[in-house]
């Protein structure tokens, strides 16, 4: 484990994550930013009442992002959850005043308008309240993965509750899945999580 702590260490300091704040931005302008930026360039955006923020994602933040959407697939495929992979999609609405890019989201069941899921790779805090944003927009539940453990939120009654679990897939222990997920092999961590989750 110290080894897997110099490592995220040693990454973390060659490779760290930049973040730019605007303030005064027009929704105009925000649309503008987003059409420029299209899918050329690896950059998250996140817009709240006329704040813009821009952030380029270190390789931890984008190793651990892609190590557990690929580990949740596998878990909705060993279970056989019908979902829709959102990505990265852009999720925005003018008249919230919000607009942001998921590190991964899905639907469950049907494809929707929206996402069911959000979930969020924290490696350094942001300025703007992204779960506000998530509210704004209706999705029904966040993950938040910060110090290699999760942090769900479920929407009730339009506000975001702290829950012990996810509500959507009730059945999915986290801890295990944010064990594999910080594992530094991806394919060892893969075949262990498979086998963990059989039923």
């Amino acid at each position: 484990m110290v080894l897997l702590t110099d490592r995220n260490w040693k990454i973390e300091a060659k490779d760290p994550e930049e973040r730019h704040i605007i303030s005064g931005v027009s929704w105009e302008q925000y649309e503008a930013l987003l059409a420029q930026f299209g899918d050329k360039i690896n950059k998250r955006v996140t817009y709240l009442d006329g704040v813009l923020e821009i952030m380029s994602p270190s390789r931890r933040h984008e190793f651990n992002k892609t190590n557990i959407g690929s580990l949740l697939e596998d878990y909705l495929k060993e279970k056989q959850i019908r979902y829709y992979p959102w990505g990265a999609t852009t999720l925005r609405k003018e008249e919230k005043i919000g607009g942001l890019e998921p590190d991964e989201s899905y639907c469950f069941g049907i494809d929707k308008e929206w996402p069911d899921l959000a979930i969020e790779i924290i490696e350094t805090s942001g300025s703007i309240d992204k779960l506000e944003i998530y509210q704004r927009l209706g999705i029904r539940e966040v993950w938040y993965f910060k110090n290699n453990k999760f942090t769900v939120y479920h929407l009730q009654n339009q506000i975001y509750q702290e829950m012990p679990q996810s509500l959507l897939l009730p059945d999915l222990d986290l801890s295990i899945l944010a064990e594999y997920a910080i594992h530094p092999d991806p394919l060892e961590a893969a075949l262990a999580f498979r086998e963990k989750i059989k039923n």
